[in-house]
């Protein structure tokens, strides 16, 4: 029998109070003693919000990193933070790390900034890290080397990345590569992308990988997607359908993005249902993972909770009909 795991797939969005104070501290009207406080209570509502949701990983929001690619950028050797840049087609923006040199990783820099967890056990926490090709893709490439060879250099240097961290203790690690749907690669980009992922794979050492998609239709990519050494493939259901998709040629574990970040309303449960339902019979996945199709920082901080809301429903709706076993 399938099985059913529910997780934030992205950052949660900032309270009101936060943003706030963040301004403030910019324009010396706090402490960064004050801030620091609030981040702290922020991430504390965080836990206990993923375990009131019943998530089978937990993220911690990453409340503290303003972008997906900021750590890596003023951490790894090679680059500087460049400009506010628009994220992809959307109203939220990130600073494009600029590279002049071949990237070098800082070893404990990012293990640093990952939100603190509740206890010492990391097993059911989740890592968010930038995909290789999407991270090789929106930089701003200056260091002349092809984008091919970055992309293979990327893959090998998240992939030290995810060995440090399994051993210390991490067994889940999720790839953001909204550019693989949004721009498919093609040729020796393709095999890189490919190559990327497979020295991931082995760093991760049979531990839970999942590459997360969105912003465009996930189906013109999927035989790559299905080419990719992880555990997880996972589709923006406010640009793909499913039923659409092609069958894997192994059982492969889906993720499916039922909470559309892009509006406040509300989605039905009984939809989602229906779409699980689907999915387990036409792809008869080791695991189906549900969670939010694109991260949900695009939304306000109570809409965002609100909409995530729908996770334990739709788990109980599937217990309670015996649909999958939660």
């Amino acid at each position: 029998m399938s099985q059913l795991r529910t997780a934030l797939t992205g950052p949660l969005p900032r309270s009101e109070a936060l943003v706030a104070a963040t301004r403030d501290l910019d324009r010396g009207r706090t402490t960064p003693e004050a801030v620091e406080e609030l981040y702290r209570r922020g991430e504390s509502e965080v836990d206990e919000l993923e375990a009131r949701l019943g998530l089978d990983v937990r993220s911690g929001g990453y409340l503290r990193w303003a972008d997906l690619f900021r750590p890596f950028a003023e951490t790894w050797g090679g680059f500087t933070v460049g400009p506010i840049t628009r994220y992809f087609e959307t109203n939220t923006f990130f600073r494009q790390p600029i590279l002049h040199s071949p990237p070098v990783r800082t070893p404990g820099a990012i293990r640093k900034r990952l939100p603190a967890p509740p206890s010492s056990d990391l097993s059911n926490r989740k890592v968010t890290l930038p995909g290789p090709y999407t991270f090789a893709g929106l930089l701003d490439n200056r260091s002349g080397e092809t984008r091919e060879s970055l992309t293979h250099r990327l893959g090998r240097l998240l992939s030290e990345e995810v060995r440090e961290l399994y051993g210390a203790g991490y067994r889940t690690f999720q790839f953001q590569e909204p550019l693989l749907v949004v721009d498919p690669p093609e040729g020796p980009l393709a095999e890189a992308a490919v190559a990327s992922y497979r020295s991931i794979s082995q760093a991760a050492q049979g531990s839970t990988t999942i590459v997360w998609t969105f912003f465009a239709d996930a189906r013109p990519a999927f035989p790559l997607l299905d080419r990719l050494a992880v555990s997880v493939i996972g589709v923006d259901l406010a640009e793909t359908e499913p039923a659409e998709l092609p069958v894997p040629a192994s059982p492969r574990s889906l993720g499916l993005g039922c909470i559309d970040p892009r509006t406040t309303l509300l989605e039905t449960p009984d939809d989602v249902v229906r779409i699980v339902r689907g999915a387990f019979e036409r792809f008869h996945p080791p695991q189906l993972w549900l969670g939010p199709g694109a991260p949900l920082d695009l939304l306000p901080y109570e809409a965002a909770t609100r909409k995530l809301e729908l996770l334990p429903a739709v788990r109980q709706r599937l217990g309670e009909s015996g649909g999958a076993e939660a």
